[in-house]
């Protein structure tokens, strides 16, 4: 049956607070036998052949008012750790998906559903499969006692049935989300299993296009979007998948798996708080300043190795018991035996620290259960054994691995084995005698003991090696080859090793049933190591380059900023830029001619913001940044095939994502916008768009060829004009004029005229046709009304404007002694007073 009993389904379906009778009757039909999603759930603990759900019998109750179900996946392997989620309240017709990368404590998954409350999870039944929960499903079940879990089958989280539902359900407003969730395969899996199961305990289906449905990304932390990320090249070069040419290559000096994914998160999902920051920025600081903590910590750092998998694969139970099992898991404890033998050593790195986060990461090494574990391995593992490189002699080191004298047995093989090593060394021996050959034993996994030879053919009887040697390959004046003695041996050998393996797994096995209850102090260890990794790192990066470290108020202001993948593409420092940006003064629009730098600076501005926030220091000689909770880009002229939309529709499509998201923190970038549509109906959305963006008080940077656009700084005072500078010169070949580019951003908008027809004549387009286009402009510019003039009045009031925003950030900000504000005010009411014309002069000055 679907539910562990008819009468618990009954009392679910009230608690659900289902208004339909037709929906009660439903699920008792259903629990009579006619199950189309088989899952488990009940009012208590019940198994069926496909799961179990627990909740205590008050939970129903207790959550009457809840009405929130979630579906929460994991992903399995090398993406554990990444996590979608799908909700559901089934008093609103609103999902909500979000996917994160989540840390081994699952903190982002835990407040996620905090916030929710919801009154049932549903998850995978292989995430709690008995003797092989995974850690997400005990962490969720234990801070939600009261909740009901139900489990469905893995089959139902398919991400290619969830965007299908999204695709079917999802209300035309909010279509947006196809791009931002169409690569998000595990919030998409969870919104399937979501919906299926939804439709099912209401007997009903949701209407096509009903239901709202949108993106939102973890707390505490900022939401890029995929197209956002893309853009930005932050850990994917566009051009070439393979090239480290993105932020992410920029950043990444990290020595373990765990450092450098956690350091791809934190690029992806940079955090939302300050203070976390600047705690962040305090050990990169530190780490700065006292170059033998920096050099003891990555010594020792760059030791461990991928710590959060040897934990995964530590805490699986394997159900067959197979020589290949086996060896893993003595593999595994050697692995963990090397790991906690560098807690010592990284406590004693960390012993002078004085930074909060690197203090409290030093007490948390103080966990008694690191010294625990490693005296119960010490009863049974030899202290000398230890993870070397090598196939041999990790193999030796998984052989001798048990000390003596615990299993008799095991002794005895391992003298045999001991013995059949022996046997083959001096055989060679005897073999390079024999023929007066310089052999040598040597070993792979793949062969096992092998026989090599230096020489050459010359110096070979008859120019070949002796007839009894088989299997014969030859790289250069290296031979390697095998004899069917030396075969008969190794068989002798992998039987001896077999019998080594097993014994010493029932051991290893027995001493890991001791340990798991101390197992998860490793969940801490693996999450500070990869922390340290990564602040390492970022110290790393700022000894190759002059970066600083960054300041967060509520201001962007950024003095001689260049952009951190540029410098590392052309080995030296980039041209550097100013940028500023406040509330009174929110919104920059920039021109310039093409090539002449805008896409390049916008870049570095979101690149920036991003290193800021993630706590490393940042490429500029001061800088001063507002936390954005989001951060968006309009960036490229490509058309879509997949999605089957033009360039101007996924112009469109892009700003829609941007104007229904953005809020007051947003950063957001738009480099063109309207330029696959007329000039007239370009220069129209642009305008709207910027008049909307306008009402909000988030930072926006708007790269425009439309100079038309410009004038919008009359109607609102908010608004800045700048423009990249180029400088005209004159072959000294002839009289051509070439164009030289400085990209220095300057005030006002750009005064080059033409610089379309000029780009044209450089890329060598016939000359009657750059006439022809010269002549036709000409005409349509004198059609053209003359630029709007601002008034005396409008220039009063921007000048007003513009005071109170400057005082409001002295108010703020200011760290100024009495007489030096004293100094600054002064100046401030000069530059107001000569900023508009004085009452009485006429409307010419």
């Amino acid at each position: 049956s679907y539910f562990g009993d008819r009468s618990s389904c009954v009392e679910t379906a009230s608690a659900l607070n289902l208004t339909s009778s037709s929906s009660v009757r439903g699920l008792n039909s259903t629990c009579a036998g006619r199950a189309a999603l088989p899952a488990s759930r009940s009012a208590c603990r019940s198994h069926t052949p496909t799961g179990y759900s627990v909740t205590s019998s008050s939970a129903v109750s207790a959550h009457s008012d809840a009405s929130v179900i979630v579906a929460v996946v994991e992903g399995r392997g090398l993406a554990r750790g990444e996590v979608g989620m799908a909700s559901i309240d089934l008093k609103n017709p609103e999902v909500i998906l979000s996917q994160f990368a989540d840390n081994t404590t699952y903190a982002k998954v835990i407040t996620k559903l905090k916030i929710l409350t919801p009154l049932e999870i549903i998850m995978s039944n292989t995430a709690c499969d008995t003797g092989n929960t995974t850690k997400l499903f005990s962490l969720i079940t234990e801070h939600f006692r009261n909740v009901t879990f139900t489990t469905v089958q893995r089959k139902y989280f398919n991400e290619t049935k969830g965007l299908e539902y999204i695709e079917q359900l999802c209300a035309s407003e909010f279509s947006t989300i196809f791009m931002e969730v169409q690569s998000k395969y595990y919030c998409l899996a969870a919104a399937a299993a979501l919906l299926k199961y939804v439709e099912f305990i209401q007997n009903s289906v949701y209407a096509p296009k009903s239901l709202k449905v949108r993106f939102q990304g973890s707390e505490k932390t900022a939401m890029i979007d995929t197209s956002s990320a893309q853009n930005l090249e932050l850990v994917i070069n566009n051009r070439d998948s393979r090239n480290s040419h993105t932020l992410f290559g920029v950043l990444n000096y990290t020595k373990t798996p765990g450092g450098s994914r956690r350091l791809r998160s934190n690029i992806l999902e940079p955090l939302a708080d300050a203070e976390t920051i600047n705690t962040r920025l305090d050990c990169v600081q530190e780490l700065l300043q006292d170059e033998e903590l920096f050099f003891g910590l990555q010594a020792v750092v760059s030791k461990f190795l991928d710590t959060e998998q040897l934990l995964s694969v530590l805490v699986q139970i394997p159900k067959q018991d197979t020589v290949k099992n086996a060896e893993s898991k003595i593999t595994n404890l050697i692995y963990l035996k090397h790991t906690l033998e560098l807690v010592e050593p990284l406590k004693a790195a960390l012993r002078s620290c004085n930074t909060p986060l690197l203090k409290a990461y030093y007490n948390s090494l103080e966990d008694t259960r690191f010294r625990i574990i490693l005296e119960k391995i010490a009863t049974v593992i030899n202290d000398d054994t230890r993870y070397t490189k090598g196939c041999l002699s990790m193999r030796t080191q998984k052989c001798y691995a048990v000390k003596p004298n615990i299993n008799e047995f095991l002794d005895i093989a391992r003298r045999t084995y001991t013995e059949i090593v022996d046997d083959i060394a001096g055989m060679i021996t005897q073999l390079a005698e024999k023929y007066n050959l310089p052999m040598k034993t040597s070993f792979s996994s793949a062969r096992g003991f092998f026989i090599q030879l230096n020489a050459d053919s010359s110096t070979l009887p008859n120019g070949q090696l002796p007839s009894e040697f088989t299997k014969i390959t030859k790289m250069k004046n290296t031979y390697s080859f095998t004899s069917p003695d030396l075969i008969k041996m190794n068989e002798r050998c992998q039987e001896s090793l077999r019998e080594i393996y097993h014994m010493t797994y029932l051991i290893v096995c027995k001493l890991l049933n001791e340990i798991y209850e101390h197992i998860h102090c490793l969940y801490k260890l693996a999450d500070i190591v990869s922390m340290l990794d990564m602040l390492l790192s970022f110290a790393h990066a700022c000894t190759l380059s002059d970066y600083v470290r960054p300041e967060f108020t509520d201001t962007l202001a950024v003095k001689q900023g260049w952009h951190p993948i540029l410098e590392k593409i052309a080995m030296e420092k980039p041209v550097s830029n100013n940028t500023y940006l406040t509330e009174g003064n929110n919104f920059v629009i920039i021109t310039g001619p093409n090539m002449s730098g805008k896409s390049t600076y916008l870049k570095q501005i979101a690149l920036c913001q991003i290193m800021a926030q993630i706590g490393s220091y940042v490429p500029a000689e001061y800088c001063s940044f507002r936390i954005a909770e989001q951060i968006f880009t309009r960036i490229g002229m490509d058309d879509d095939i997949e999605t089957n939309a033009s360039t101007f529709m996924k112009e469109m499509k892009e700003i829609t994502y941007i104007i229904q998201n953005a809020n007051d923190k947003s950063l957001i970038i738009i480099d063109e916008l309207g330029r696959g549509t007329s000039a007239e109906e370009g220069i129209g959305i642009c305008y709207a768009a910027c008049e909307y963006l306008l009402n909000l008080k988030a930072f926006t940077l708007f790269a425009t060829h439309f100079l038309e656009l410009c004038h919008i700084d009359a109607l609102y005072p908010n608004v800045e004009n700048y423009h990249f500078e180029v400088q005209h010169m004159r072959s000294s070949a002839g009289n051509k004029e070439k164009i030289a580019y400085t990209y220095t951003l300057s005030k006002g908008y750009t005064e080059e005229k033409n610089y379309g027809l000029k780009a044209a004549e450089i890329s060598s387009l016939p000359l009657s046709v750059i006439l022809d286009a010269k002549e036709i402009k000409n005409h349509i510019a004198k059609q053209i009304l003359d630029r709007q003039k601002s008034t005396p009045e409008m220039m009063r009031q921007r000048a007003v404007y513009r005071l109170a925003m400057r005082l409001v950030q002295t108010a703020r900000n200011s760290r100024l002694d009495p007489d030096s504000l004293r100094v600054y005010l002064k100046g401030l009411r000069k530059k107001y007073e000569a900023s508009y014309p004085a009452p009485g002069q006429n409307d010419e000055q």
